[in-house]
């Protein structure tokens, strides 16, 4: 709606801010009020992908990042955009799939859950912006992107 103020949330992360589990709840208390006070609706799936999508960013983020990062929540249309922005220039690759591989599959999770996906230089670090849809797939569709 013109003039409308768009429904987000930031959340600064790293030092004395949140963990990766207030992040979660965080995100967790986003969508039951874009729910409840937007009247929008928003899947049991929908709020468990947000939680695994930012729980796999902010890990990264706090874990490879040295400095500060940003989680920014925010509504556009039928999907909640997750963004993460920390300081580390270097952007994230998928590696290939390897079943004797031992964790560092985050990235291949949250691209094969995501509605949208983009990786993106800034003038400092970088950001990641994940999309899911809010509603189910009335339709039976399977949810989330699959992987090439």
């Amino acid at each position: 709606m013109p003039g409308a103020h768009p429904i987000q949330d930031t959340v600064a992360l790293g030092g004395d801010s949140p963990g990766i589990a207030e992040a979660r709840h965080r995100a967790v208390d986003f969508l039951a009020r874009v729910q409840a006070e937007h009247g929008l609706p928003v899947s049991a799936r929908a709020m468990d992908l947000t939680q695994l999508v930012v729980s796999e960013l902010v890990t990264n983020a706090l874990k490879y990042a040295a400095g500060p990062a940003l989680m920014e929540l925010r509504i556009a249309g039928d999907l909640v955009e997750v963004a993460v922005w920390d300081s580390d220039p270097v952007l994230p690759v998928a590696r290939a799939a390897d079943a004797g591989r031992v964790g560092q599959h985050g990235l291949e999770i949250v691209m094969a859950v995501a509605q949208g996906f983009e990786v993106r230089r800034e003038p400092v670090g970088k950001r990641i912006t994940v999309r899911i849809a809010l509603p189910d797939d009335l339709g039976g569709g399977v949810t989330g992107r699959r992987l090439q």
